[in-house]
């Protein structure tokens, strides 16, 4: 096998995977079909494997070329974060460069726009990616700078502030509470129309108890997309849980039974310790942590003034 293998080899490799052709990863990468064919057929040749079988279909990896993905998709989040790391560098004191930040999709769309704005606004030669998944992005291989987490990092090389709980409550619209009556009590919850998950989540799953029956197989609409049940709600289609601040701020939802229905859904911002010092990602992480605690604060259980501590403390 060939050592010093150049990126740009892996790089048309992982194009090739992503789009199933030489075309489809030539338009996506900006070079030649010919270019995309002669990269993979190099690397080929320098590790001594096959990486591709054509078919009717397209390209088709094998199974050496999924066994190498992963390490392919590091290397591409390593290079991508050196780009960014690399363009936030200067002497003038402006902050400048790309930042990346991940967070559900519910705080993406509902919470974080305004925030990221006003950042915007301050330094308006700062660059932001935004990434919608309740996956948790590695923070460790550098597939985002920053994170909005609704769990908390364990790993020992991040720092994390802890904003504090974002409280999730049962919901209704108007509309829907007129049609079809407001429930008083758990029981008659049951001749209701209900929203909620498909597929239970490791914090659904712990959460079950506090859901008080409200589970997969009596729900009349189901999805995982949090956003998905935030829409259904709005809409009047039925009965879910939602974020409490997000609630407060339209007069057409009302809340239901809140004594029972009262979940905590702990927030952190958490970023790799080696961008401590970069200003891109300081600034950023600063603005996550104000506008994210002004925002928690409407619930009342925002954390008082945190500190930036490492990611062990929980706090």
């Amino acid at each position: 096998m060939t050592s010093n293998i150049g990126w740009e080899l892996y790089r048309s490799f992982l194009g090739v995977l992503d789009e199933g052709s030489l075309s489809g990863a030539a338009r996506g990468l900006g070079i030649t079909q010919p270019t995309v064919g002669r990269h993979v057929a190099a690397l080929e040749q320098a590790l001594g494997v096959v990486l591709f079988t054509r078919s009717q279909t397209g390209l088709l990896p094998t199974e050496a070329a999924e066994s190498l993905r992963p390490y392919a998709q590091a290397m591409q989040s390593t290079a991508a974060s050196l780009e960014r790391a690399a363009g936030g560098q200067g002497a003038d004191g402006i902050v400048k460069g790309t930042v990346r930040i991940s967070c559900s999709d519910v705080i993406g769309v509902e919470v974080l726009p305004p925030i990221l704005a006003g950042l915007h606004a301050a330094h308006p030669q700062l660059k932001i990616e935004l990434v919608l998944t309740d996956k948790l992005q590695d923070l460790l291989r550098r597939e985002a700078d920053i994170a909005v987490r609704m769990v908390q990092p364990k790993q020992e090389q991040l720092i994390a502030r802890h904003i504090g709980d974002i409280e999730l409550g049962l919901h209704a619209h108007r509309d829907y509470l007129a049609r079809r009556g407001t429930p008083r009590r758990p029981d008659e919850l049951a001749g209701h129309a209900s929203i909620g998950y498909d597929q239970p989540s490791a914090w659904l799953r712990q959460a079950e108890k506090a859901l008080h029956g409200l589970r997969r197989e009596v729900f009349t609409m189901r999805s995982d997309s949090n956003l998905a049940q935030l829409a259904l709600i709005r809409a009047g289609a039925g009965i879910g849980m939602c974020q409490v601040p997000l609630a407060r701020r339209d007069p057409h939802l009302v809340r239901l039974l809140p004594r029972l229905f009262a979940l905590p859904l702990g927030t952190w911002v958490t970023m790799h310790e080696d961008l401590r010092s970069s200003p891109r990602c300081r600034v950023a992480f600063d603005a996550l942590v104000a506008g994210l605690s002004d925002y928690l604060g409407a619930t009342g259980r925002r954390q008082p003034d945190p500190k930036l501590t490492p990611s062990q403390t929980g706090r």
